[in-house]
């Protein structure tokens, strides 16, 4: 059994065992006995789980309250004082089964009855469903909700833990700043019961900043911002989930303004978040919205409407931006391939002519309808350039990028073209030096002679490295199968490098040669 079965097992035993709601644990009398009583009630609650899970298959989450906590649903909820002593088993389905609970709750009782004959402790069940557990938040039940997110996981689809995380990560939280944050609350899918077991959670942190007198107020947002953070992967690590927190935070001033501007953003978040920890404050401001109390002022309203038409400007802009986008994603691939020819970098006006010059005329690898398409996205550039008011429509853009499209796509067919003509070019130019020079060191014609030659009198008699025999048999090797089209670009690359040192080799071995003939010819 690995380390997590036996976290596991210890804390299930932790759930199932009142004994550990109190400070002073006693020492069992017959811990064998409470063993075999502690193993066969594991055994019959995954019984028990597996059958709500066959029976309702869209339940969300099943879990154990910890003991500790069952006084708080007893004090608020609707729970009998006898059960205090129950094993509290919590089961949270969709909303949309909201009217089928009974039905749901006297399944399993039944089942429950069945397993209560083999069990001493008793089971107590709670089905609800997130919209509930959201109503315990908004009355400020808040230790509820933390008994409900530390409870001892048995299924859970992602929605525990999504809570259990901000439940961790608020305590986190309250422990370094506890006067100092007026709200933590929760928001987004989460709430809509459509969390998964690797999905985010939305939090909004209100942070009280009326006080602070010695810090300029975004170096304090900053700071705390930044502390808030390293609390996260702490909180992930202790709740054992994949969930990530999604933070956004807020200083208690700024806050206020949004509110006062009529922040759309901010409007939502207090319309549609859930506290799980408030000092009077979220509350409030929810309920106020609710009633129609919180209403823009003129002056938000006027911005608003301003910022209707600064989109439209910005539609423009980004308009004409994507035109500018679309003239250099086909120029520079342009200037590329024809400084790849082996041409001198043109300027952007001299490329389209460049380009039907080279590759259209004297070349044939392109066709003139081509460059065209280069021609027009270059001459809209101009326009853009000549005319202050220059205007584009969505439809021209959406032309200009389709064309631009199929020239690329052509521009890519060229590129392998010309290095499939350059590379040719080098493996023919290289063969060429290397057995040229060759021809007259070793006295023979023919590829084959010469290889012989060269190995039989020059390497083996000490006067040439077998490296330089090795390079040799690559170049004339590599010129095979680049004539059968086998050779690729890094391999004519790997040619061309080792073929500069046999020649160089080959060039020094010749000045030797004349040298001492020189010398020679003077003693004669």
């Amino acid at each position: 059994m690995t380390n997590k079965d036996d976290r596991e097992n210890e804390l299930l035993e932790r759930s199932l065992d009142t004994k550990y709601s109190n400070k002073k644990i006693p020492v069992p009398e017959n811990p064998d006995k409470i063993q075999k009583e502690m193993d066969k009630t594991k055994k019959e609650i995954d019984k028990l789980k597996n059958f709500i899970i066959k029976q309702f298959s869209f339940v969300q989450s099943i879990s154990i309250l910890p003991p500790q906590t069952i006084k708080h649903f007893i004090e608020e909820e609707e729970v009998p004082k006898e059960t205090e002593k129950f094993i509290h088993l919590y089961v949270v389905v969709p909303e949309k089964k909201f009217k089928e609970i009974p039905k749901i709750k006297g399944e399993i009782i039944k089942q429950i009855e069945i397993l209560q004959k083999s069990l001493k402790q008793k089971i107590w069940l709670q089905v609800r469903t997130p919209v509930d557990i959201w109503e315990i938040c908004l009355d400020s039940k808040f230790e509820l909700l933390s008994g409900i997110a530390v409870s001892f996981p048995l299924y859970d689809k992602g929605f525990l833990g999504a809570l259990r995380i901000a439940e961790i990560h608020k305590s986190l939280v309250l422990q370094k700043f506890d006067k100092y944050v007026v709200s933590y609350v929760i928001a987004g899918s989460f709430l809509r019961g459509e969390a998964t077991k690797t999905s985010d959670v939305d939090v909004f942190i209100v942070i009280n900043d009326t006080d602070v007198k010695r810090m300029p107020r975004l170096e304090l947002k900053e700071r705390l911002r930044a502390m808030i953070y390293q609390f996260v992967a702490e909180a992930a690590m202790l709740a054992g989930v994949k969930n990530t927190l999604h933070i956004q935070t807020y200083l208690l001033t700024e806050f206020w303004d949004s509110v006062k501007d009529a922040n759309p953003v901010i409007f939502t978040f207090i319309r549609d978040g859930i506290p799980i920890h408030d000092r009077g404050t979220f509350m409030p401001w929810k309920s106020l919205l609710k009633m129609g109390k919180l209403k823009p002022s003129p002056e938000s309203i006027d911005m608003f409407m301003k910022t209707a038409e600064k989109t439209k400007e910005m539609i423009k802009r980004r308009l004409i931006d994507a035109m500018i986008d679309a003239y250099y994603g086909v120029l520079t691939p342009s200037q590329a391939l024809i400084m790849l020819y082996g041409s001198s970098p043109p300027t952007h006006k001299e490329t389209p002519r460049l380009m039907e010059e080279i590759f259209v005329e004297k070349e044939k690898m392109l066709k003139k309808s081509e460059i065209t398409i280069l021609d027009k996205v270059v001459k809209e550039f101009k326009k853009y350039e000549h005319d202050a008011k220059y205007k584009i429509t969505g439809a021209e853009i959406d032309s200009l990028i389709k064309d631009s499209e199929r020239y690329l796509k052509r521009l890519k067919e060229l590129r392998e073209q010309i290095e499939k003509r350059y590379n040719e070019k080098t493996i023919d130019q290289i063969y060429k030096d290397v057995f040229e020079l060759l021809k007259t060191i070793v006295k023979a014609k023919s590829q084959t002679a010469i290889i012989n030659e060269f190995e039989k009198n020059f390497v083996k008699k000490g006067k040439f490295a077998p490296q330089d025999l090795r390079i040799l048999k690559d170049i004339a090797k590599a010129r095979t199968y680049f004539k059968r089209g086998k050779l690729n670009a890094h391999a004519v690359n790997e040619a061309r490098k080792n073929a500069s040192i046999l020649i160089n080799n080959l060039i020094e071995y010749n000045q030797r040669c004349e040298l001492s003939e020189k010398n020679n010819s003077k003693k004669r």
